[in-house]
């Protein structure tokens, strides 16, 4: 009785021991696989786009060597004080490509590129799209604008003046919504533009009131159009198919019908006959005769009847 006690004990005490061991061997396994690894720099909380880099919107991670971003920062003091020129999301890294330059003042500056400038312009609720022209987004800006050699009643021509033109700032806002489908009602927009395309942008805002229209982000094709006048509007315009926004033909319930222009309706004109009158009465003969003083007239009848 006491021999299986004693290989009971002994037993356990193995097993305990093994479970011991192993467990050592996993933390000294993780410690070295830690040493191994690369200290990254995230984001802690969301980082506003043009905002100033703060150390308490920062944390930082381990990473693998093969799974570290190019551009990241081991440090702290390496991203303090930065501009991000992108809005950074919750333990997304921060790589150079999402920062200004060093040096670079917070706000709007910082989200210009060089070579560029900032151009604020006046748009309504009509003009500014229904308010989901939002910071990022991509319009052609048109104009109405009279020839030199015209009077501006004569023949405006509706022309797009600039194309494929960023929008910076949507009123005051810097950053996109985070929901995109709900409108934003602004008073001004910032477009960023050449130095060239920012004197035609002065140019014909000073010509006739803008007009932006809305453009896919990932469509930078260059439309080269004639412009439209009161002669080309009144020619009439070719129905195109429905594109959907992968550019794929939204598929319709029925074929489409090419249909004419209805010809004029002319009354038709309808000549109605105569009307029969009846003949004239015959002509009657009539003798006054006087009987006593006194006139009497009698009719005869006519002889030709």
């Amino acid at each position: 009785m006491r021999n299986k006690a004693l290989i009971f004990v002994m037993g356990g005490a193995i097993f305990f021991g093994l479970i011991a061991a192993f467990s050592i061997s996993r933390f000294l396994t993780g410690t070295r696989s830690n040493d191994n690894q690369n200290t990254v720099i995230v984001a802690k909380v969301e980082i506003p786009h043009g905002a100033k880099i703060i150390a308490e919107q920062l944390t930082s991670v381990k990473v693998p060597p093969n799974a570290t971003p190019v551009g990241t920062f081991d440090s702290y003091d390496k991203v303090v004080g930065r501009i991000a020129i992108t809005r950074i999301l919750p333990q997304e890294p921060i790589v150079v490509a999402r920062l200004a330059a060093e040096g670079a003042l917070a706000g709007l500056a910082a989200l210009i590129p060089e070579g560029y400038r900032a151009m604020t312009v006046k748009v309504d609720d009509e003009a500014g799209l229904a308010g989901f022209l939002a910071p990022g987004t991509v319009v052609d800006v048109l104009a109405v604008i009279s020839p030199p050699d015209q009077a501006v009643s004569q023949n405006p021509i509706s022309k797009i003046v600039l194309q494929n033109i960023k929008v910076l700032a949507s009123g005051d806002n810097l950053d996109q919504p985070k929901d995109g489908r709900e409108p934003n009602s602004v008073k001004t927009v910032t477009l960023q533009v050449t130095p060239e395309q920012a004197e035609k942008l002065v140019l014909s805002s000073a010509e006739g009131r803008l007009r932006l229209a809305l453009r896919n982000s990932q469509d930078q094709g260059d439309e080269q159009t004639p412009g439209a006048t009161k002669r080309t509007l009144l020619s009439g315009e070719r129905a195109l198919p429905v594109i959907g926004p992968d550019g794929e033909t939204v598929q319709q319930t029925r074929p489409p019908v090419r249909r004419k222009a209805p010809k004029p309706v002319m009354a038709e004109i309808v000549e109605k006959p105569a009307p029969i009158l009846p003949p004239p009465p015959p002509p009657r003969v009539t003798v006054d005769v006087f009987e006593g003083g006194k006139k009497r007239t009698v009719d005869f009848p006519n002889q030709q009847q």
